[in-house]
């Protein structure tokens, strides 16, 4: 799929999953992403993986969600501020989020604000160097399910600190 109909495809369906998009597409989620109209997407590099990981460890709780092809897994809790001995990047906690991630596998980070199920979303993509996500970390929501006013203003300025690079529609 061309990225004219990607573009096409996202405006018809504009709630449409980005990773449901990329598999039907045939195309990577960060293809998918570029897709998404401007000023919904903004792009910085992977080298500052460790920096936004320590940014997003003081949001409090937000759901960090995996989707595969077999599902989608979403662990909601404070995300630890991690580490970097020995080469991965460790996230330490007994409980919710933790785990080891292999830093230099990201190859880019996207800052993704656009409709999901008829609601205001935000969402960082630690995107693989191959163009798919490594996870998402997701802007929580209130009870009210609108999202979370200190979070979406956290996010934000991580997006302003982080992005190198805004890819224009072309």
């Amino acid at each position: 799929m061309a990225r004219t109909s990607l573009r096409e495809r996202l405006a018809a369906d504009p709630d449409a999953a980005i990773e449901a998009v990329a598999a039907e597409a045939g195309v990577s989620v960060r293809a998918v992403i570029e897709a998404l109209p401007e000023g919904t997407r903004h792009f910085g590099d992977g080298g500052f993986f460790a920096d936004a990981m320590k940014a997003i460890s003081r949001w409090g709780d937000v759901p960090v969600a995996v989707h595969t092809a077999d599902g989608v897994v979403e662990i909601a809790g404070p995300v630890p501020e991690g580490r970097l001995p020995g080469g991965a990047f460790n996230l330490s906690s007994r409980l919710g989020v933790h785990g080891h991630i292999r830093p230099e596998r990201c190859g880019g980070i996207a800052f993704v604000e656009r409709p999901s199920m008829g609601k205001a979303s935000a969402f960082v993509a630690f995107l693989d160097v191959d163009g798919g996500i490594m996870f998402k970390v997701l802007v929580g929501r209130d009870a009210a399910g609108a999202l979370q006013p200190e979070q979406l203003k956290a996010f934000r300025a991580l997006r302003e600190a982080v992005v190198a690079e805004h890819i224009d529609d072309d």
